[in-house]
């Protein structure tokens, strides 16, 4: 069986729209129009594809679907730009990146590819460890993430290790720990995380046998700003080393180098710019990655 692009389509802009009545709008047609679509798509699948709940969510089937629904459309909208045929869109990859590469070497593939492609990049922040659900549910046709075993319908190759450091500020440095980095020290002086999520000052600290509960921290959520608080010495915390190399007045805090193996996934589909996009990618992380 065949699942219709158009009712595959509709599933997806529920989802994207969150209930059937802004489904309805976006589409142009009414509410019992998309309510029928669904029950037809789920009739033809055997399985409930929506949640209706406030918002409506997909069931893991229905990701399934979605993610039929995105890889459609990404490859008509290729078709359509390559054939310059009139009214064509130009054509949107969405890729799910974590910030610190987000903020330090991602974008120059993206500007590569931009200068030889009429494409435009949705792209959707997240920590590294959460990136590939975004391609399990659909959100994106690509990701740069921790997960190392393949997204089903999806390749992977690594890219990579990225290498922490911990660093404060020098003036940081000397108050909190005037007789050297001691896990005494660490116990009590304040550090920063990006969010909840953010488990790289924690292993460090498990790394010097400190406690993670013990010292107060910070969470202050864009990797620019998580910079530039070290470096007014709000906290300490650790960087990756494009982001210590730029870094006015830090002071590193000694050892160990804490590791985050980076690998990149993309649909499994035949795609030329899906295709170009992992080969600009995975050429720029050999630059700015440890191998």
């Amino acid at each position: 069986m065949q699942i219709p692009a158009d009712l595959a389509q509709t599933l997806a802009t529920t989802v994207d729209e969150g209930s059937l009545d802004a489904a309805a709008r976006a589409l142009h047609i009414t509410q019992p129009a998309v309510s029928q679509r669904l029950r037809t798509l789920e009739r033809l699948t055997g399985q409930v594809l929506l949640v209706r709940s406030r918002p409506v969510r997909p069931t893991p089937a229905g990701e399934v679907v979605v993610r039929y629904a995105r890889q459609i459309a990404q490859l008509d909208a290729e078709a359509s730009a390559s054939l310059g045929l009139e009214g064509a869109s130009r054509p949107v990859l969405s890729i799910g990146v974590n910030a610190d590469s987000l903020a330090t070497w991602f974008l120059t593939p993206l500007a590569r590819l931009a200068q030889r492609h009429g494409v435009i990049f949705d792209l959707h922040r997240d920590d590294e460890g959460r990136t590939a659900d975004l391609l399990v549910n659909g959100t994106v046709a690509a990701a740069v993430t921790t997960r190392h075993d393949p997204v089903p319908g999806c390749t992977v190759t690594r890219l990579g290790t990225e290498s922490y450091r911990a660093v404060a500020s020098a003036d940081f440095a000397r108050r909190w720990f005037p007789s050297g980095v001691t896990a005494e020290a660490l116990a009590s002086a304040p550090l920063v995380d990006v969010d909840s999520e953010d488990q790289l000052q924690t292993r460090y600290l498990e790394a010097r046998g400190v406690d993670p509960a013990l010292p107060p921290r910070h969470r202050i959520p864009t990797t620019p700003d998580f910079a530039r608080a070290i470096e007014m010495g709000i906290a300490w915390g650790l960087m990756p080393q494009a982001q210590r190399e730029s870094a006015a007045g830090i002071v590193d805090l000694g050892g160990p180098d804490i590791t985050v193996d980076l690998y990149w996934q993309q649909w499994r589909v035949r795609s030329g710019l899906l295709d170009e996009l992992t080969e600009e990618v995975t050429a720029e992380a050999r630059r700015a990655l440890l191998a």
